[in-house]
């Protein structure tokens, strides 16, 4: 199917001037839009006037009747004015790359007509948005695409990261993906995405997003076993801490892990490199420390290089699916978080489990030199800040920081 458009487009090619006219005139009247019409079609809204008091005078186009003497009709601005497209293109400011036929300006069309009207030119808006369309100019909006600055050994990361993942499912050991999802307010605010309804009915929800006006924030982090493609979401009601994070890990061994690999002494997470799972948080070693001694776990932690977070295999293995499933749905409370996270499913198998968590976890806690000398850290070869192991301690253990 072509858009109104290509059609419009097509069909100026093969009527003249009356026709053209007229054609415009009878898709205005059956559509009862001129506006709309003139705006598709790439004309003045006086040029479908015109033609729809033709027709009704039965002025119609008649074969071998011409239209205008050859030559005649009023000069283009661009040709009568003789800097007008120069000082036009000035305050363009194309940007992309030159040797694609697409670019784009950062200027609307009238804010482009008012600045050449100061100049002493008088170039309407629409024309120049005609102007724009011929000479490849588009209308662009930002692209996500630039995360930070990328690392020189981004890849042999990756590489290193993709060893230690094959090793460790081949011996069927725990890998676990986790991260922190985008906090929600809880309220009645808008949800984005769309759901069908009946027709006529809308689901409400208030004007301002205001954090003031919401009954609380969730912090949900996510834990995602690789091996059995399950999902676990603690939702915490306070601060994304690396205390809160780790309990999230404590919480899902607790209750699926240590039932779905009994008896191993082993444990992967793969977690990006910064926030309260970051690689250069000292609470968080203290933190995985802790969980180590009371699980007997040996734990090898393998974070994402710098500006790859988007690579994370829990972004879109697990929390793009509970994005899907709540979207256009107002979270009105926690239960309607938890609800809908324990509710999100797929065809590939995809189950997710979820829980409230009432705990307040502080901020600005510090992990002393001494105390951090202490941990039964063991970094690896290659990146020993990305990649590291932590062992259980045999002795002292450590005091709990929640």
């Amino acid at each position: 199917m072509i858009t109104a458009q290509e059609k419009y487009k097509r069909m100026r090619i093969i009527l003249n001037e009356k026709q053209w006219r007229q054609f415009l005139a009878i898709e205005a009247q059956n559509k009862n839009n001129l506006a709309l019409v003139a705006e598709e079609a790439g004309v003045s809204e006086n040029t479908i006037r015109r033609g729809i008091a033709e027709i009704e005078n039965g002025d119609l186009y008649r074969p071998g009747e011409r239209i205008r003497a050859p030559g005649a009709g009023p000069k283009r601005r661009m040709e009568t004015d003789s800097t007008l497209k120069a000082d036009l293109e000035a305050l363009l400011e194309p940007k992309g790359d030159p040797m694609n036929l697409v670019r784009w300006t950062t200027k609307s069309v009238d804010h482009l007509a008012e600045a050449l009207a100061a100049q002493g030119h008088q170039y309407k808006a629409r024309s120049i948005y005609r102007y724009l369309a011929a000479e490849g100019f588009s209308l662009k909006a930002n692209k996500k695409n630039i995360e930070g600055i990328g690392h020189p050994d981004r890849d042999q990361q990756f590489r290193y990261l993709s060893e230690q993942c094959r090793l460790f499912v081949d011996q069927q050991i725990p890998i676990i993906s986790v991260d922190c999802k985008k906090k929600e307010l809880i309220g009645n605010f808008k949800n984005q995405g769309r759901e069908w309804q009946p027709k006529g009915e809308n689901t409400v929800v208030n004007v301002y997003d205001f954090e003031s006006i919401a009954d609380g924030k969730a912090v949900p982090y996510g834990v995602y076993d690789i091996i059995h493609n399950k999902g676990f979401v603690n939702v915490g009601i306070d601060h994304d801490t690396a205390a809160f994070a780790v309990e999230s890990i404590r919480r899902w061994w607790k209750s699926i892990g240590v039932f779905l690999f009994p008896d191993q002494l082993e444990l992967l997470i793969t977690a990006d490199g910064g926030g309260s799972n970051g690689s250069r948080n000292r609470l968080w070693k203290r933190e995985i420390q802790q969980f180590a001694n009371e699980t007997g776990l040996s734990i090898t932690v393998c974070h994402y290089p710098p500006a790859t977070s988007k690579w994370n295999l829990i972004e879109h293995r697990l929390f793009s699916f509970i994005s899907i499933n709540w979207r256009a749905k107002p979270l009105t409370s926690f239960e309607t978080v938890i609800e809908l996270i324990n509710h999100t499913r797929t065809q590939q198998g995809l189950m997710v489990s979820a829980i409230k968590d009432d705990q307040i976890y502080p901020t600005g806690i510090k992990v002393s030199d001494k105390e951090f000398a202490l941990l039964n850290l063991h970094r690896h070869e290659f990146h020993g800040d990305w990649n590291y192991t932590i062992k259980p301690q045999t002795e002292p253990s450590l005091p709990s920081v929640n």
